[in-house]
């Protein structure tokens, strides 16, 4: 079993948290790589808390970084054995911070980039109580051969809103990735919008950046008020 998760913290800007936003980082990173984010964003959500925890493995091709699941490229359902794989660790820390800031589980938000990404939608997905709202740069939905939507929609238990950034020019997830992603939520009925992000690889944009932090306040907005949109 892989060590409980930890990682750096941002504590709000203004009071005590009224909502919790936790990164989820990429392959190879750590969440020392995501964590600044939350203080750009610090200005969209001032009653916001931030943790960016560090992936259970170390990474095999960047052994200064963690992995949440490995990659070899040899198997085909790589990617879906390994978000199921490490699905339960990543429930449970974000059940535990929440706790830690005497928050119910409609406060929290997920924040992925690339296999965070595909982490977020994963586990955000299936929670008893979905989270006001995913955001996910550069990464991508992971079905069961890549086109098994009848079999994943049983385990789709809420429908947050999701927000997908990617750049036209990513040569590790192709922007196809973006498209067979907003279509598959689109066919599960999960409400989905993107940003494509022109002359950009695999990266976050500024313009991505800023729209991701001002889409995460619409959401916590509308949940706080009621509204749908």
């Amino acid at each position: 079993m892989p060590d409980e998760l930890d990682g750096p913290r941002l504590a709000p800007k203004q009071g005590p948290a009224r909502q919790l936003i936790v990164f989820v980082h990429g392959y190879g990173a750590d969440g020392n790589d995501l964590i600044e984010i939350g203080r750009a964003w610090q200005a969209f959500l001032p009653q916001a808390a931030f943790v960016s925890p560090h992936a259970p493995r170390p990474c095999a091709q960047a052994p200064m970084g963690r992995e949440w699941f490995p990659l070899t490229f040899r198997n085909p359902d790589e990617r879906w054995d390994g978000v199921n794989m490490a699905a339960g660790g990543l429930d449970q820390f974000l059940d535990s911070e929440l706790a830690r800031h005497q928050l119910p589980a409609s406060a929290l938000a997920l924040v992925g980039f690339s296999q965070g990404t595909m982490m977020s939608l994963h586990v955000g997905l299936r929670r008893a109580v979905p989270p006001a709202a995913i955001v996910g740069y550069s990464g991508m939905l992971i079905l069961k051969g890549d086109s098994d939507i009848e079999g994943y929609a049983p385990q789709v238990r809420g429908r947050p809103p999701v927000w997908l950034c990617h750049g036209d020019r990513d040569d590790l997830i192709p922007i196809q990735a973006l498209m067979h992603s907003t279509q598959t939520l689109a066919a599960l009925e999960v409400p989905v919008e993107w940003h494509i992000a022109a002359g950009f690889s695999h990266e976050i944009d500024p313009e991505g950046l800023r729209q991701g932090g001002d889409f995460l306040a619409r959401r916590f907005r509308a949940r706080r008020t009621g509204m749908t949109t």
